[in-house]
């Protein structure tokens, strides 16, 4: 077995693993309730609310249901195929990846909630670029928390980024300004830009964000290349209504979706491909540093639906 099938094969592990939560409480209610026999309208609305509960979204969910009580399933392994084959279908559009070219630096501003997983999104995605040999500058644009700029500048330490921070409460649109004349100065491929995430006051935040966006194109008409909004999938449907704010407030091209692994409400990912229907880019499964994955809507589908 090479390298690369090793990771392919331990990254599924991963995977398979960390979405074990939402597999297991989306098979056990959908299996129990279509291997009862043939499936009656009220057996069709349970499995329509089960795949409702389980953040699929209600539209996903009144597919699927509809496409189950056409079937006739002679076990529970006929069940998963077509779920993750329905799943694969809503997700397969969105799966694309981040690739940072046709600019040098290629700006990413990050955006998301506080607690969403963004700074150490930021680390990983540092860790894969240098990992491609890319050269790499990061910006500790969450000014507001003392504990975020510390934690983007260990993330540089360990994957030998530059990281450009200033004092807790400094202007963050300032160090945006001078996180991009100094990555075009330095010939970085790559400028990842942290951002603070207080949805509490939306305007506040909105302006913020205006305001980095507006600097950065003082010194780059083009920048910001890509912005990336890194969603915690523990917080289930409130990811849909962050999905909302920051595409009006920051113009979101991409999603990264962190911390599968901690919840059974896995299955928002697919009601916020239906909606909104945004390129994912990455997944996350864990704290490590390879445990964030470009995403890939097979592996996805077949993990959630419980496929060995």
């Amino acid at each position: 077995m090479n390298d690369s099938t090793q990771k392919t094969g331990s990254w599924w592990s991963r995977l398979a693993g960390g979405l074990k939560r939402t597999s297991g409480a989306l098979g056990t209610a959908i299996s129990d309730l279509v291997m009862r026999g043939p499936l009656s309208p009220e057996r069709i609305v349970e499995i329509e609310e089960t795949l409702i509960r389980a953040d699929l979204g209600v539209d996903f969910a009144a597919r699927m249901a509809t496409t189950m009580g056409e079937g006739r399933y002679k076990n529970l392994a006929e069940v998963k195929t077509v779920l993750a084959a329905e799943v694969e279908k809503v997700l397969s559009p969105v799966a694309k990846p981040l690739v940072a070219v046709g600019a040098k630096p290629f700006v990413i501003l990050v955006v998301g909630v506080n607690g969403s997983g963004k700074t150490t999104t930021i680390g990983k995605l540092a860790a894969r670029f240098r990992a491609e040999g890319k050269s790499v500058l990061l910006a500790a644009g969450d000014t507001f928390r003392a504990a975020a700029i510390e934690q983007l500048k260990i993330w540089g330490t360990r994957v030998g980024a530059p990281v450009i921070a200033r004092e807790q409460g400094a202007d963050a649109a300032g160090l945006a300004f001078e996180a991009v004349q100094a990555a075009r100065t330095q010939g970085a491929d790559v400028l990842l830009v942290d951002t603070a995430g207080r949805l509490q006051n939306r305007t506040e935040l909105m302006d913020e964000l205006e305001k980095i966006v507006r600097v950065m194109k003082k010194v780059d008409a083009t920048a910001p290349h890509a912005v990336l909004l890194v969603l915690d999938a523990t917080v289930g449907q409130n990811a849909l209504s962050q999905v909302d704010v920051f595409l009006k407030i920051a113009g979101v091209t991409g999603l990264a979706m962190t911390k599968l692994d901690g919840t059974a409400r896995g299955g928002i990912l697919v009601a916020i491909a239906a909606k909104y229907r945004l390129p994912v880019h990455f997944i996350g499964v864990g704290e490590g540093v390879d445990d964030l994955a470009p995403f890939a809507a097979a592996d996805f589908a077949r993990a959630i639906a419980g496929m060995e």
